[in-house]
């Protein structure tokens, strides 16, 4: 895939957030927090009444849409992003991105993952292409 600079990348969709993926990651994080499997957990925090996603796992959604949009032998190189609502089991999702800066074979990209019109998650990243890509 080639880019240019303000070119949107491919959005990822995210037709349901698991809660039986998310309790295999508090396993694999060892964080055993109930407010990612317990609905009774979030409401005494007054949250709702659905678990919430952990953070790495909403941060995933970004990395999986950026490595489908770079495409194989990409390797993202930085992230940074900021996580601004949470993400509840069942929610539906989208992560995507526009290209803002291509050095060499090099792109910068604003990035996101939305629920609806709402931010969830929202930086920028670098991915580095494969010589062939550009």
């Amino acid at each position: 895939m080639s880019f240019s600079v303000g070119q949107a990348l491919p959005v990822l969709e995210i037709a349901s957030v698991s809660v039986e993926k998310m309790k295999v990651m508090a396993l694999l994080l060892d964080a055993p927090n109930p407010i990612h499997f317990a609905p009774q957990a979030v409401q005494r925090l007054g949250l709702g009444n659905r678990p919430l996603n952990q953070g790495p796992n909403s941060l995933a959604y970004v990395i999986n849409m950026l490595m489908a949009a770079g495409g194989e032998g990409a390797r993202i190189t930085r992230t940074s992003v900021r996580f601004m609502a949470n993400v509840f089991a069942g929610d539906r999702l989208h992560a995507g991105g526009t290209v803002t800066r291509i050095d060499g074979n090099t792109i910068t990209c604003d990035v996101w993952l939305k629920r609806g019109d709402d931010v969830i998650v929202q930086g920028n990243a670098t991915i580095a292409l494969p010589p062939e890509a550009t």
